[in-house]
């Protein structure tokens, strides 16, 4: 019922930049706090930026001052712009979002994942 599709990801070079985005869909009383992680195959997925239903926010410390992350509630959607990239950056990148459906219960939902490659 309820979905997260990301999008925006692609081939970058060093020092480039991308704008992910993040849009949630289908029976929503609320959402409450948005973020995005990554994760490279081999390794653990990594919290990357959450931003929260007052839209404060944090970022992982690899990626302070490089990357931004926003919302904007009427339209159900969250973005992670990404600037300086790096190619340690290069990972596939999932949105996740808890969300109130009708029957007014939190869960947690995962976008499907969108890949972010920073390569010469």
């Amino acid at each position: 019922q309820v979905q997260l599709v990301e999008s925006g990801g692609g081939l970058v070079q060093p020092g480039g930049s991308l704008r992910l985005s993040c849009a949630a869909s289908g029976n929503i009383a609320s959402i409450g706090d948005m973020s995005w992680y990554r994760r490279v195959p081999g390794k653990q997925r990594e919290l990357v930026a959450i931003i929260t239903s007052g839209s404060s926010t944090n970022y992982a410390d690899s990626v302070k001052g490089r990357f931004t992350i926003s919302r904007e509630n009427a339209k159900k959607m969250v973005y992670l712009q990404m600037n300086s990239l790096r190619p340690e950056d290069t990972a596939a990148y999932y949105c996740n979002a808890l969300i109130k459906g009708y029957d007014l219960i939190p869960r947690t939902y995962w976008g499907q994942g969108t890949q972010v490659t920073v390569s010469s």
